[in-house]
């Protein structure tokens, strides 16, 4: 004889054998139930409490004052280390970058910290079980959550902890401040527009080229077929040892020196003298986001970008054969002086670096 019990694996039509009990396996992780706070010294102490709520106060009020000094260090303090009257360095570190990373890192690590204090010392943490229920926007919905945000609001203590409060939306409000000051950067312009300024390099006739790090002049015989050097023209070192100046170009002006066949160059109308004994000059800088690429194949005389795997041709006028780029490689036109050595016919003839919205190239 048999009747129908729940088996162990939980179907209530399964067959057991009369006589016999399912077994329900236990779970694999015993229930922990909910966790109950322990008494925090600030829930029973006055002056505990009040001294908790000082220090998150005295956090929020220290984040607006230091974006306030922020403010005033990125005004006053320079930022051309080389020029006595508009910059300051101490030793190898600029003075500019280390007091506005000082005082807006600490403002937003003290709003940070007082948030963390404000809810580990006097905010109230209940345990709260919410069942599951239908994802539809009803009446009631709104209600109760119009509910638990009061009730959130009386528990956090925002409404009657003032000072808390008031420090709190102190430091929020001068925090964007930074942003807007920044904006100081975004003129006036000079030499042009931005788009006219970064179509040109300090690339020009008769500069020479120089192996890049080392910046040792390089002969034209020297380089042997499938050979890639990394360049920079010697106008390079002319320039200040720090500051924006000599950062852009360093984005800007690298080159990539490749020597292969001559047969095996197409050359472009208009290109017919740009290159010496089948050395070819190009850009370092891919034109989709401006990566700096060196990946050469030398059978195919392909040039990879490892970032977004662009694909050029360097000897088809750095074509553009794979990838989300959309304008070849800028060529470079060059030549050798009467010492032998390479140098550059001019400047680029088109921009470098990747496209963006001012340019028509």
């Amino acid at each position: 004889m048999s009747t129908h019990n729940v088996n162990p694996n939980g179907d209530e039509h399964a067959v057991v054998p009369h006589g016999e009990h399912a077994v329900v396996p236990a779970d694999p992780i015993a229930d922990p139930g909910l966790h109950h706070d322990d008494t925090r010294l600030t829930d029973v102490d006055d002056k505990a409490e009040r001294r908790a709520e000082r220090q998150v106060a005295g956090m929020f009020t220290l984040a607006a004052l230091l974006t306030v000094a922020f403010i005033v260090f990125y005004v006053v303090v320079g930022i051309h280390p080389d020029d006595p009257e508009n910059g300051v360095n101490l030793g190898d570190v600029q003075v500019s970058n280390l007091t506005l990373g000082l005082t807006l890192g600490l403002a937003l690590f003290l709003v940070g910290a007082g948030a963390v204090q404000w809810a580990r010392s006097l905010m109230t943490s209940p345990e709260v079980v919410h069942e599951r229920h239908e994802l539809r926007s009803d009446d009631e919905t709104r209600a109760a959550a119009l509910n638990d945000f009061e009730v959130g609001t009386e528990e956090t203590g925002f409404g009657r902890r003032k000072l808390i409060r008031n420090s709190l939306l102190g430091a929020l409000a001068l925090l964007p401040l930074p942003a807007v000051i920044m904006l100081r950067d975004l003129g006036p312009n000079t030499g042009g527009t931005p788009a006219q300024r970064k179509e040109h390099t300090i690339w020009a006739e008769g500069v020479r080229v120089l192996t890049d790090v080392t910046f040792m002049p390089i002969r034209a015989a020297d380089l042997e077929i499938g050979q890639l050097v990394n360049a920079m023209p010697a106008t390079f070192e002319d320039l200040p040892e720090h500051g924006p100046e000599r950062i852009n170009e360093r984005a800007k002006s690298p080159v990539m020196l490749v020597r292969m066949l001559p047969e095996d160059i197409h050359i472009a109308p208009g290109r017919e003298n740009w290159g010496v004994d089948g050395i070819l000059a190009y850009s370092k800088i891919c034109t989709h986001v401006g990566c700096p690429i060196s990946l050469y194949e030398q059978t195919t005389h392909h040039m990879l970008c490892p970032c977004h795997q662009s694909t050029f041709d360097l000897s088809d006028n750095g074509k553009v054969i794979f990838g989300p780029a959309t304008r070849s490689l800028p060529q470079l036109p060059i030549a050798v002086d009467s010492e032998g050595y390479l140098i550059a016919q001019s400047d680029f003839t088109e921009p470098v670096g990747p496209s963006y919205w001012e340019r028509t190239r």
